[in-house]
C-alpha cells in the first residue's frame, strides 16, 4: 500500500499538520499538491519540498475559487484537509451570530466545497482525509462553536464515507500539537500551555506534526479503512 508514484492533493497543506503530511507523502515517492490562501506561503513550502511538487493559491471560503482549483489540477488519488484558522474561546452567551457563523468558515465549510468538487477527480482507490480536533470529545468553557465544528467534521467525514463508497473517506483527529496554530498566542502563553499539556498527557510531550501525519499516510495507504475518526491525541481522551 505504498504511497510512490501517488498524487496527493493536500489543502492547508503550507505549514502545519498539512505541510508535514505532504513532507512525509513526497519523503514515500508521492506527487503532492500542496494548497493554501498565501501565494507567499505557497512558495515558501513548495521549495522545501521535492522538485515536482505544485503550488497554488486558494480562496477556501469562495466556492468559485474552489471549483476552479479542482478542474485545473484534474486527477490525483488522495484529498487531504487540513486547512483551519485559529478558533477563539468565547462562551455563547458573549458570541454574536456572526462571528459563530464565521468560524465554520474553513474549517468546516472549506471541507465540505474541497469534498464537494475533489471527491469527481479522485482515482478508483482513493481516499478523503479531514481534520477535526478534541473539542469534538472533551469540552471547556467557551467552546461550544468549536466543539460543535470539530463534531461536524467528523459527522461529515462519516457521511461522506457512506454517501460517496467504495470511495473512502476517513477524519484525523488532533490533540495538543506544537504548530504554527498557535503562533496568535504570547509566547510565554503559549509555552505554559505545552507544559500543562506536557503534564496530563499519559506520553508526556506534545504532538508534534511529523507524528501526526503518519495517521494521515496510514488512513491514504488503509483501503479497508472507511468512515472512521482516528484520534491522535497523546492519550488526553483515556488519561
Amino acid at each position: 500500500m505504498s504511497l510512490e508514484g501517488k498524487r496527493i492533493v493536500i489543502l492547508g497543506g503550507t505549514s502545519g499538520l498539512g505541510f508535514a503530511t505532504a513532507k512525509a507523502a513526497a519523503d514515500e515517492g508521492a506527487k503532492v499538491v500542496i494548497a493554501s490562501s498565501s501565494q507567499a506561503k505557497v512558495d515558501k513550502a513548495n521549495e522545501k519540498l521535492p522538485a515536482g511538487s505544485e503550488g497554488h493559491a486558494i480562496n477556501l471560503l469562495d466556492e468559485d475559487s474552489i471549483k476552479s482549483f479542482f478542474e485545473t489540477v484534474g486527477e490525483f488519488d488522495h484529498l487531504v484537509y487540513t486547512a483551519g484558522d485559529s478558533l477563539q474561546a468565547v462562551e455563547q452567551k458573549d458570541m454574536t451570530f456572526k462571528d459563530a457563523q464565521g468560524f465554520f468558515g474553513i474549517r468546516y465549510w472549506g471541507a465540505f466545497l474541497a469534498t464537494k468538487y475533489g471527491a469527481p477527480k479522485i482515482r478508483a482507490g482513493g481516499s478523503i482525509v479531514l481534520t477535526s480536533g478534541m473539542a469534538s470529545r472533551r469540552s471547556r468553557k467557551g467552546w461550544s462553536v468549536i466543539s460543535s465544528i470539530c463534531g461536524a467534521t467528523e459527522a461529515l467525514g462519516r457521511a461522506l464515507a457512506v454517501e460517496l463508497a467504495p470511495l473512502r473517506v476517513n477524519v484525523v483527529c488532533p490533540g495538543t500539537i506544537r504548530t504554527e496554530l498557535w503562533d496568535n498566542l504570547p509566547e510565554a502563553a503559549r509555552e505554559a500551555m505545552y507544559q500543562r499539556a506536557e503534564q496530563n498527557l499519559l506520553v508526556k510531550h506534545v504532538g508534534e506534526a511529523e507524528e501526526v501525519a503518519q495517521a494521515y499516510l496510514y488512513l491514504m495507504r488503509g483501503g479497508f479503512t472507511t468512515g472512521q475518526v482516528v484520534v491522535t491525541d497523546g492519550g488526553a481522551s483515556v488519561g
